[in-house]
């Protein structure tokens, strides 16, 4: 099966009561854990590509890790996905390049501003057959090239999407309502919640129509703690809560992002087997065991969180 587009997979991931995982890649390993993951539990996966990772990675070996990925597993529906498309140059870039989705995120712009790049965008991907997820409303956080300070970042305004999604004529709509991007998406103490109100009022006014979640990683403290304990210093790393994110994805959230759990699950294995094995020096020795603390947290989330599991 060739790369697919996003549009079945959230038609039904709708009608399911479920959302498809987003998982960021840059590296062979991450790929592999993955889409093995996916495999093994029948569910559709959309990897994801930053303008970071396609500088750390270049743009033609993450294309061939995502072919191999795709002879592997034949039958398994996959999507490749820019995320965070800065302009209309990195999108089209992308389109170009074989990506089967895109995202241009014009959230910092003024309103005006945001529907101008992101139409833009959108004539462009429609017309070679791709399709484009728009955001309204700022996630604090630092993800990659993304950096929002905790004062500027704003909910997203129910009132605003009908008339944003019809100028746009985007196919997903990504929306702030209390995620973050990073791994200290809150602060010690506090009880995270996110603004399902907001949730409720923009599915209400575009009914049957994707929503995209952004900053949804979990932050599993076994992860923070391992990292600690093998010499990492984390203090204060908390992500949402899982059955939150369970929650959103029984609704209209079709797709959610987890942009940090995965570089924690590879950091901890790496840090522990390191401190276990001080005379290993060989990467495959320690990428191995990486590699499936990748595809375990992805299958547990497939399973637990978003629900996509035998789904295809």
């Amino acid at each position: 099966m060739p790369l697919v587009t996003t549009k079945e997979m959230f038609e039904k991931a709708y009608e399911g009561g479920y959302a498809i995982g987003a998982f960021n890649v840059n590296n062979m390993e991450i790929v592999q854990g993955i889409t093995e993951a996916a495999a093994e539990n029948n569910s559709a996966v959309i990897l994801q590509v930053s303008k970071g990772a396609r500088a750390y990675a270049n743009h033609e070996y993450l294309m061939k890790l995502v072919e191999a990925a795709i002879a592997n597993y034949p039958d398994l529906p996959i999507a490749l996905h820019l995320d965070h498309g800065p302009d209309f140059e990195t999108c089209k870039a992308c389109i170009d390049g074989g990506f089967t989705s895109v995202m241009i995120d014009g959230s910092s712009l003024p309103f005006e501003e945001n529907i101008a790049l992101s139409k833009k965008v959108v004539d462009y991907a429609h017309a070679h057959g791709v399709v484009v997820e728009a955001e309204l409303g700022t996630l604090a956080g630092i993800e990659d090239d993304v950096v929002v300070e905790e004062g500027n970042a704003s909910y997203t305004k129910p009132e605003e999407v009908e008339e944003f999604v019809r100028r746009t004529g985007c196919d997903s709509l990504a929306i702030a309502i209390g995620t973050s991007h990073g791994a200290y998406k809150f602060k010690p103490g506090t009880n995270p919640e996110l603004r399902f109100d907001v949730l409720e009022e923009v599915s209400k006014r575009l009914p049957g129509f994707p929503i995209v979640l952004h900053g949804a990683s979990s932050v599993p403290q076994e992860f923070v703690d391992t990292i600690n304990e093998y010499g990492g210093a984390m203090p204060g790393a908390i992500g949402v809560p899982e059955d939150q994110l369970r929650k959103a994805a029984k609704s209209a959230v079709c797709k959610i992002n987890i942009d940090s759990d995965i570089r924690l699950a590879i950091t901890a294995s790496i840090r522990q087997y390191m401190a276990e094995h001080p005379d290993h020096f060989d990467p495959r020795q320690y990428l191995k065991p990486a590699r499936q603390a990748v595809k375990d947290m992805v299958a547990h989330k497939i399973v637990n969180v978003l629900g996509s599991n035998d789904s295809i």
